[in-house]
């Protein structure tokens, strides 16, 4: 008697540990279609205002030779955002066959990052109602290559190949608009220095134009071969690069081209635990973050934004504390995916900031936070 009624036990046991982990199976499977697995549908016909579409778009690739595709939304107002998305670099032959050590190598969980941040529909965002030209970043170029890679494996460094493609396909549907604002983080904001002179020329009707760099500060000697030989970068890009910080030297040509007809900006944390780890890469050809490095990194960025202002006067600059460590002061990376509407300095939000800027009213923040 002890022996079936044992097996009872034991098979309802059974019985309701199998239904619990087919219930978690199921909650995990749901979590992840709403974040890192999120889909939109393709975008056929005419989009729907407010609604998210992704975009097929012929002869377009990421890194690895899989799919990638373009992400839309078509605001209600007669404005629009050319968005590009971070996710690390490759420099040099070795990066690029490291591959996912140094940067996004397909489009997997990039959908998910498409709806918070400046894009988001929180009702606090002023930039809700805009058409959004989301550009993933799958390359590890900067979102500026048209070459193929031919190593000890294929890599197809194409950024600035599958953004014109994706643009020049989804112009249609945006129409004339009288107002744009071209920004990204981390890679995206090196998209945005090197690349927002190309966009402004893809939309000639808007006349109240802003670029917004988020978070995008590396020095190395070698940009400009690595933008001529690895990535093949149309030329009008690669011979702005004469010095070793490729964002300063790509503002201050968009400056000197287009005058104050483009509002400028610049944001970055003052101690970024992220890009500090990939200075210490270039350095030394180690990945480490320590408080040494964060000292490294201010001090660059100070330099950094004084010949921002000497370069580009009027420039608004945004230098942001959040998520300190408590032993190395390091800081969080990126805002504007993320914590865009925290009103980090001066009482405004990185938001409030760069709206301001769109309406003429350029200014800058935190600045005295390089000098702790």
């Amino acid at each position: 008697m002890r022996t079936k009624k044992t097996h009872r036990i034991m098979k309802k046991f059974l019985i309701g540990f199998a239904i619990i982990i087919v219930l978690l199976s199921i909650g995990i499977f749901v979590f992840l279609k709403m974040t890192f697995l999120k889909t939109f549908p393709k975008l056929s016909g005419e989009p729907e205002v407010g609604e998210w579409y992704e975009v097929s778009v012929d002869e377009t690739q990421s890194s690895d030779g899989s799919e990638w595709h373009g992400i839309f939304k078509k605001g209600a107002e007669n404005k629009v955002v050319v968005y590009f998305f971070g996710g690390g670099v490759s420099i040099t032959p070795e990066t690029s066959e490291g591959g996912n050590k140094f940067y996004a190598t397909n489009m997997t969980g990039q959908d998910f990052v498409a709806q918070g941040g400046i894009d988001s529909n929180a009702e606090n965002n002023p930039f809700r109602d805009w058409s959004f030209l989301v550009i993933p970043y799958a390359t590890g170029d900067f979102h500026s290559g048209t070459s193929v890679y031919k190593g000890k494996k294929t890599v197809y460094h194409t950024g600035y190949s599958n953004y014109a493609a994706f643009v020049e396909q989804i112009k249609p549907y945006v129409g004339e608009p009288d107002t744009l604002l071209v920004t990204g983080f981390s890679a995206g904001g090196f998209a945005t220095s090197l690349l927002a002179d190309d966009v402004i020329d893809q939309f000639p009707s808007a006349k109240n134009i802003t670029v917004c760099v988020d978070s995008s500060l590396l020095l190395y000697d070698g940009w400009h071969e690595t933008a001529v030989n690895l990535w093949q970068s149309p030329q009008e890009i690669s011979d702005r690069l004469t010095t070793d910080n490729l964002v300063l030297d790509s503002l201050t040509a968009l400056h000197e081209k287009r005058g104050d007809t483009v509002k400028i900006l610049f944001d970055c944390s003052y101690r970024d635990d992220t890009l500090q780890q990939y200075q210490a890469y270039i350095r030394t050809g180690t990945m480490t973050k320590s408080k040494e490095n964060g000292d490294l990194f201010q001090k660059d960025l100070a330099k950094m934004v004084k010949g921002l202002q000497e370069n580009i006067p009027g420039i608004g600059i945004y230098i942001w504390n959040h998520a300190e460590d408590t032993e190395t002061r390091n800081t969080q990376h990126t805002i504007i995916s993320s914590n865009v509407f925290d009103k980090l300095e001066d009482g405004v939000s990185v938001a409030d900031w760069i709206f301001a800027a769109v309406n003429g009213d350029v200014k800058s923040h935190g600045i005295a936070l390089l000098e702790r």
